[in-house]
C-alpha cells in the first residue's frame, strides 16, 4: 500500500470517528450551550416576574397545557389556570414576597426536552393566619420543551427544603 493511500485512509477514518463521536454525544454541540443559556434566561425571567408580582411576566413561558404544583400542593392545569392561581397567590400569601434564585442545574433528556432543578430562597410569605413565614428555600423541578425554537415550561413542581 502506498504512503499516500495509507494517509488518505487514516484521514477518512479519523474524520468518520470524529463525526460518530459527535453524533453519540461525545462532544457538547454549541446548540446545547445556547439552549442551556435560553433556559436559564427563562428561569431568570420567571424570577423577575415573580419579584415584580407581574403575573403575565411570571407565567408567559408556560405551555398552554402545562402542569403546575405549588409548594402547598395546589395543582393547576394549563397556562390560563396557572396565571389565575399565581394571581391569587400574589394577592394573598405572596403579596410582599421576594424570590432569589440560588442554583440552577439543567439536564437535557433530548435536544428538545430538558429538566431543570432550581433552588430559590423565598422571603416575605405569610401563612393562612397572616403570620410571616421565615425565609426558606424551595426546590422546583421544571420540565422544558422546545417548541418552534422557543423553550416553554410544560411542568413545574415545587418543594420546600428542610435545610
Amino acid at each position: 500500500m502506498s504512503r499516500s493511500l495509507l494517509m488518505a485512509l487514516v484521514s477518512a477514518t479519523t474524520a468518520s470517528l470524529a463525526v460518530a463521536y459527535t453524533m453519540v454525544g461525545g462532544a457538547q454541540p454549541s446548540s446545547d450551550r445556547q439552549d442551556e443559556e435560553a433556559i436559564r434566561k427563562v428561569i431568570m425571567e420567571t424570577t423577575e416576574g415573580f419579584n415584580k408580582h407581574d403575573v403575565k411576566a411570571a407565567t408567559r413561558m408556560y405551555a398552554l397545557d402545562a402542569d403546575f404544583v405549588t409548594v402547598r400542593g395546589e395543582a393547576y392545569k394549563g397556562a390560563a389556570e396557572i396565571e389565575r392561581g399565581l394571581a391569587a397567590i400574589f394577592a394573598t400569601r405572596a403579596k410582599d414576597a421576594t424570590l432569589k434564585t440560588l442554583d440552577v442545574t439543567i439536564r437535557f433528556i433530548r435536544p428538545d426536552v430538558a429538566i431543570a432543578h432550581v433552588t430559590n430562597e423565598l422571603n416575605g410569605f405569610v401563612d393562612p393566619d397572616g403570620q410571616k413565614v421565615p425565609t426558606h428555600r424551595e426546590l422546583s423541578l421544571r420540565v422544558f420543551v422546545k417548541d418552534k425554537g422557543t423553550w416553554r415550561v410544560t411542568a413545574f413542581h415545587n418543594t420546600r427544603l428542610l435545610r
